[in-house]
C-alpha cells in the first residue's frame, strides 16, 4: 500500500533548495535522506509531513492530495496517522514523562505500553519531571510519545543526535520493528550514513536533486 507519494516538489527560500523531486513510500518501507547541512533535507521532511507547503509539486498521503484536503482532515491525519520525531523534544516541561505519554495516548485513543517503556529503558524514570532527565532520556521519551500514537507514517529528523551509539542502534531497531508490526512507513533524515543504510532505500540530496544511493 502506498503511504506517501510526492511529485515534482520544488522549494526556494533565499535560494532554490531543490527542484522536481519525486518520492514514493510503501507500507513497511523506510527511506533515509542524507546530504550536507543546508542542502534542504529538513525542509523536504517538513513538506512531506504537511508542516510546510511546497512552492511547486504535490504530496499525497494515503492516496489523498494534501493540497485538496480540508484543514480538519489535515489535522486529523497529523493527530492520528503521522508521528514526528525531531532533535528538539517538544515535551511539556511541567509534566512527568508519563504525563507526556498520557496526553499522546488520550488524544489518539491509545494506551501507554509498558513494554515500549522497557525497550526504550525509560520505565524507571517515567514519574520524574522531564526537566530532571538527561537529553538522551528526553529524546527516548519523545520517541515513546510518538510511537504511543500508533502512527502509520513516521517522519524522523536526526533522532539519535543525543544518544550514544549503542542506544542509537537500539532505538533504530525499535523503529524498524514498529514498521513491520504496524505496516507503517518511515522517512528518516540523518547525517549518519551507517544509520541511513539500515533503511530500505537511501537518497542523497545533492545539487538540488534527490539521487538514490546504492
Amino acid at each position: 500500500m502506498n503511504l506517501l507519494s510526492a511529485k515534482n516538489l520544488s522549494h526556494t527560500f533565499d535560494y532554490e533548495l531543490f527542484s522536481n523531486i519525486s518520492l514514493d513510500l510503501e507500507a513497511g518501507e523506510s527511506i533515509a535522506i542524507i546530504g550536507v547541512s543546508g542542502s534542504g533535507k529538513s525542509t523536504l521532511l517538513h513538506i512531506l509531513s504537511t508542516l510546510l507547503k511546497p512552492d511547486k509539486g504535490s504530496v499525497a498521503l494515503f492516496g489523498e492530495d494534501v493540497a485538496t484536503m480540508s484543514k480538519k482532515r489535515v489535522s486529523e491525519i497529523k493527530r492520528d496517522e503521522i508521528g514526528l520525531v525531531f532533535q528538539s523534544h517538544y515535551l511539556f516541561k511541567g509534566f512527568t514523562s508519563f504525563e507526556n505519554l498520557e496526553v499522546a495516548a488520550i488524544l489518539s485513543n491509545q494506551e501507554v505500553e509498558s513494554t515500549l517503556l522497557k525497550r526504550l529503558n525509560i520505565d524507571g524514570t517515567v514519574h520524574q519531571k522531564v526537566t530532571e532527565l538527561s537529553g538522551g532520556q528526553q529524546q527516548r521519551v519523545s520517541i515513546a510519545r510518538v510511537l504511543t500514537k500508533k502512527p502509520r507514517l513516521l517522519f524522523v529528523d536526526e533522532p539519535t543526535g543525543n544518544l550514544d551509539k549503542t542506544t542509537a542502534n537500539e532505538v533504530m531497531d525499535i523503529f524498524f520493528e514498529y514498521l513491520q508490526e504496524h505496516r507503517a512507513g518511515m522517512i528518516l533524515v540523518t547525517h549518519d550514513e551507517v544509520l541511513a543504510h539500515k533503511c530500505s532505500k537511501v537518497y542523497k540530496l545533492i545539487n538540488k536533486e534527490l539521487v538514490e544511493v546504492h
